[in-house]
């Protein structure tokens, strides 16, 4: 059931029902953003600290790029619901395990069933539909892994209010806790899963009603196939790792600090900001990362992958400057280019696989993605310490209000300008990384 030879479509297949079997996976993974609602109830009921009631998030977001990074050949190999059927499994359990490690009072438990469990259907589901996706919409690869990645933005809009509402009906002690964690793994057991029924992949030699493969004239798009292990070989994917790794820094530069960001900018003004403001804020930020993995992504099929990343790249350090230097004479500026700078960040995540296909073809590019992810780790840890430490060390020497962040944000200036640097020396991979024909068909 599960072999990639039992899912092939049929000659009327319909395309686009592959997309929304991408979303049902995208949709229930993106709940790890949301995971910052059951930090105060562990705490609590577990006397923990806020670094270790954080631990099993961080430690799912480092499994999804080392899961991804070492299954992604596995990934295309198997296939597409091969890998959603395993997602699925990882992902549920991960909660199940979590609700008897609350159950119990071993929080250990919840560490290893979020955080390691979790962690690998979270890298494994994160890649599953990218080639596929790519292979069935070969004239729109940008918005086609747009929709997909957008879901992944968007998990915690559905995943936060759904859980803090079972936390008020259940209850915020270990009970509760439970009982949100078991709830949590069954029903995403069951959305996953209808993914994992709908997934198709195309016939050999299948492509769209009235589209062509370009013959190698457009600049940028290969007509050839690289495997995932000569990629690593090529200069041009370390290059697009620095780029992603820089706009990723980037933006999580802003959204791991965002609420008291905003509040210390404008603490000492005419205008301060409320707890309440600055929540509404980080949540304006959620739906510009979720949109600008859509809208940008499907932008880079009509403009082309190089020049959206020099948007996000060089747009993103004019922003930044902008904040550094205008920020505080307002709260609509800061909170725009807040705003631009996060649907920079998401559409990167989301042209990431089409900027590889263009490079690289479409025979492993799921793979390539994978361990392209591991950019996504680097900065994830790299991010939040430049903002943290420095706010923290301009506060030890008595700064106040925008002062805390100015090195920062020139810090991520310095960043992005090197992501741009980065983009401008890609140039189309030697043929020398090329695979036979009659290999990568």
């Amino acid at each position: 059931m599960l072999d990639r030879s039992r899912i092939v479509a049929p000659a009327d297949w319909n395309r686009w029902l592959v997309p929304p079997a991408a979303l049902a996976v995208h949709l229930a993974i993106g709940q790890v953003y949301a995971w910052s609602v059951f930090k105060p109830p562990l705490e609590d009921e577990l006397g923990l600290s806020g670094t270790l009631s954080a631990l099993p998030f961080q430690l799912g977001i480092v499994m999804l790029g080392l899961s991804a990074a070492v299954l992604g050949t596995v990934v295309e190999r198997r296939g597409p619901r091969w890998a959603m059927a395993v997602s699925t499994l990882c992902f549920s359990a991960g909660f199940l395990i979590s609700s008897l490690g609350v159950a119990v009072g071993q929080y250990w438990l919840v560490v290893f069933g979020y955080g390691v469990v979790g962690g690998i259907g979270l890298g494994i589901g994160y890649i599953s539909p990218v080639s596929t996706l790519i292979k069935w919409f070969p004239d729109r690869p940008g918005m086609a892994t747009g929709i997909a990645i957008m879901g992944f933005g968007g998990g915690a809009l559905i995943a936060s209010p759904w859980s803090v509402r079972m936390l008020d009906a259940f209850g915020s002690d270990s009970r509760g806790i439970a009982l949100t964690f078991l709830v949590h793994g069954l029903a995403y057991a069951v959305f996953m899963s209808l993914g994992v029924v709908l997934v198709r992949v195309p016939p050999d030699g299948w492509q769209p009603a009235g589209w062509r493969p370009p013959t190698g004239g457009r600049s940028m798009v290969t007509t050839a196939n690289v495997s995932a292990r000569n990629a690593l070989r090529t200069p041009q994917f370390w290059l697009l790792w620095v780029i992603l790794c820089c706009n990723v820094t980037a933006g999580i530069g802003i959204l791991e600090k965002a609420s008291p960001m905003i509040a210390d900018f404008f603490a000492s003004s005419s205008t301060p900001v409320s707890a309440t403001a600055a929540a509404g804020f980080v949540a304006m930020l959620s739906l510009t990362n979720m949109a600008g993995r859509f809208v940008w992504s499907s932008a880079s099929d009509a403009v082309g992958r190089r020049n959206i990343y020099r948007l996000y790249l060089g747009g993103g350090a004019l922003l930044y400057l902008g904040i550094a230097l205008f920020g505080a004479s307002g709260v609509p500026v800061f909170v725009i280019c807040a705003m631009l700078i996060l649907s920079f960040y998401g559409g990167g995540f989301s042209t990431a696989p089409a900027y590889l296909k263009d490079l690289f073809g479409s025979y492993q590019v799921g793979a390539i993605h994978g361990r392209l992810l591991t950019a996504w780790s680097a900065a994830g840890v790299l991010g939040p310490l430049i903002v943290n430490a420095v706010a923290d060390a301009q506060e030890a020497s008595g700064a106040q209000g925008p002062d805390l962040y100015s090195v920062s944000l020139y810090a991520m200036i310095g960043l992005l300008v090197v992501g741009f640097v980065a983009n401008e020396l890609i140039r189309p991979v030697a043929p020398r990384f090329h695979e036979p024909e009659e290999v990568a068909r």
